[in-house]
């Protein structure tokens, strides 16, 4: 007894099983009609997040604050950048993030902004773990 397709568009929740992505590999899933990246990180990508002084930062957020406790090899972003909506691609730019090549933003492996004309971080959508394997967003 799955919700219809109208549904899910509409805003459903979906669940994400993370067990097939591997280490440094994302995936895209749609929620409400919007790209959302689930990014499996490297050690190497959260401690270049951690490391940041995030005074510095155009929109200062700590990695911390991006991702859940006891999880944070996971990132969860909308994939929409926050300059005119265009989808950003993973794993380009400066930063091991998120590239937007209509006008240059480059998001950190946190989603974060860190050059470009975006004003804001990717934003990260409301999600839960239901079990280390499992994400329900929304």
């Amino acid at each position: 007894m799955n919700p219809d397709a109208s549904t899910i568009a509409a805003g459903a929740p979906i669940e994400v099983d993370l067990s097939p992505i591997a280490v440094g590999q994302d995936i895209k899933v749609f929620w409400r009609g919007k790209p959302i990246y689930i990014s499996h990180r490297t050690k190497k990508q959260i401690d270049e997040a951690r490391a940041v002084n995030v005074a510095s930062l155009p929109d200062p957020q700590s990695d911390e604050a991006r991702v859940k406790s006891g999880h944070e090899q996971w990132l969860v972003v909308i994939g929409i950048c926050t300059h005119l909506g265009c989808i950003p691609i993973a794993h380009e730019g400066s930063y091991d993030g998120f590239f937007c090549p209509c006008h240059g933003s480059q998001y950190d492996s946190s989603g974060r902004i860190r050059q470009g004309p975006a004003p804001a971080n990717l934003p990260v959508p409301p999600y839960q773990f239901v079990s280390d394997t499992k994400i329900q967003i929304g």
